[in-house]
């Protein structure tokens, strides 16, 4: 079993930055690809982006703005230029496959962190 702990979500204005972390505990030998997604009200769960070893993915919304990171353990999100469309529940989530950006193909997941971003 792998749990997954997401940290760093709040309220910030358009044009600002948030980073995003996800740790890990558990069977963490067993993760090669760790990924975020996010979900607005009344919308489906959509990826955002996933590292596995130092290759990251990005989703086209958010590439230039967005930076998927290895930290010591964690793994990061580095969010600027926020946009008032990026407002979601951001997830962790983590696979023990190649890299993928569909929902259903990855085994676990946080419980999600808030991201507000103010017009």
């Amino acid at each position: 079993q792998v749990q997954l702990v997401e940290s760093g979500g709040g309220l910030v204005q358009a044009g600002g930055s948030l980073r995003l972390s996800c740790a890990a505990s558990g069977r963490t030998f067993a993760i090669y690809t760790t990924a975020w997604f996010r979900q607005a009200p009344g919308e489906e769960r959509e990826f955002v982006a996933a590292i596995s070893g130092d290759t990251p993915r990005y989703a086209d919304s958010v590439k230039g703005r967005f930076t998927i990171s290895n930290n010591h353990g964690a793994v990061d999100l580095q969010m600027t230029n926020l946009k008032p469309e990026d407002t979601a529940v951001y997830y962790c989530a983590a696979r023990t496959a190649s890299v993928a950006a569909r929902t259903t193909q990855y085994d676990a997941w946080g419980q999600g962190t808030q991201v507000t971003v103010a017009s």
